[in-house]
């Protein structure tokens, strides 16, 4: 008579790898998980996995305030997972400032086992220093007032997970954009006889893990009194012209607020994101 051990190996030999965890969808083939919140990925049984994850974009200076800057860009195939339950962080947004004497709110990371997106810079405000420069982070704040932008990479990953934010071009002129993955954020400048203008978000990268081409981590848009600087595309928010207050970057794209120039308040950051494939 049959051993009906040896069945129950060849199933249990054959189980395919699936998980569960966030919001599943399909496409090309694949399982896509996206987690739009903090939550978990638990797969049942080891494998290799696709990944992109974004930490929240930093907020917005105020007064002649510079943008923040996006969220890490953490992107890779072929990691590997076993049957266990990974916790799965989306990092908020870094609230945008509403005092000029206090930068935009750095980001929050995004965290999926040993992988870490980090969050953005928030934008720098009026002085002193110590606030007017962009802070470090994912991708750099740009800088309020006459200060320079904030790095980006910040603690450096290989490949880099963002850029630097822009800086202002000096009193009474355009506050620089805040960085984005996929480039720097501008300075700010000038059109002549005090008329600033707001220096862009450095634009994020476009990913199709999900299934489509998507661009995620823009830099916020710097402030200006005679322009905004307008946002990266991946989320970031533009700035602020005059007494507008900054723009909000867009969840789940980890990009950066806007900097407001005489507004009451620096644009906040976007949340960040993961999305697992397989």
């Amino acid at each position: 008579m049959p051993n009906p051990n040896i069945n129950r190996k060849i199933v249990l030999g054959g189980l395919r790898f699936s998980a569960t965890g966030g919001v599943i969808t399909y496409s090309g083939g694949k399982t896509i998980h996206n987690f739009l919140s903090s939550g978990a990925f638990t797969p049942n049984k080891s494998g290799n996995v696709e990944y992109l994850g974004i930490g929240g974009g930093g907020g917005g200076g105020l007064l002649r305030g510079g943008a923040g800057g996006a969220g890490g860009y953490r992107a890779g195939t072929g990691f590997e997972v076993t049957a266990q339950e990974y916790a799965i962080t989306i990092g908020a947004g870094g609230t945008g400032s509403s005092s000029s004497s206090s930068r935009g709110g750095k980001g929050n990371d995004s965290i999926f086992s040993t992988i870490t997106a980090t969050g953005g810079g928030g934008g720098g405000s009026d002085n002193p220093s110590a606030v007017g420069t962009g802070e470090a982070g994912g991708s750099g704040g740009g800088g309020g007032n006459v200060y320079n932008g904030g790095s980006g990479n910040t603690p450096s990953t290989t490949p880099s997970q963002g850029n630097n934010g822009g800086s202002a071009s000096g009193t009474q002129n355009g506050s620089g954009g805040g960085g984005g993955a996929g480039a720097v954020g501008q300075n700010g400048g000038t059109g002549g006889a005090g008329a600033g203008i707001g220096g862009a978000g450095g634009v994020g990268t476009s990913n199709s893990i999900s299934g489509s081409a998507t661009f995620y981590a823009g830099g916020g848009g710097g402030s200006g009194n005679t322009t905004g600087g307008l946002g990266g595309n991946g989320g970031g928010g533009n700035g602020g012209l005059g007494a507008q207050n900054g723009f909000d970057g867009t969840d789940n794209t980890g990009g950066g607020g806007g900097g407001s120039w005489t507004g009451t308040a620096g644009g906040n950051g976007g949340s960040g994101v993961w999305i697992i494939s397989y």
